[in-house]
């Protein structure tokens, strides 16, 4: 999954979020947070001219951490999103 990486270190210069998630029945955790980070970054975009100038990776969310919520039901998870400055 592009969009998750649990080895990922937020850099000084990344928005920090922290997502509520509840994952549809037979969806993985990960995977649903993976999923937040693409449709609130790049997944979702309409190619433009600028693709050409910096690759998508530079603009791409990264989902590092996701956390079950005790007690939560159904299950709800906290997702962690760094995102590059620059796509602000």
């Amino acid at each position: 999954m592009g969009y998750w990486n649990a080895e990922y270190e937020p850099k000084d210069s990344d928005v920090l979020c922290a997502f509520r998630i509840t994952p549809q029945e037979g969806v993985d955790a990960i995977e649903a947070a993976a999923a937040v980070a693409g449709e609130s970054s790049t997944a979702t975009w309409t190619v433009v001219w600028t693709d050409r100038l910096t690759p998508h990776e530079h603009y791409q969310a990264k989902a590092y951490s996701c956390e079950e919520v005790e007690g939560s039901e159904p299950k709800q998870y906290i997702a962690k999103i760094a995102y590059d400055i620059d796509l602000f």
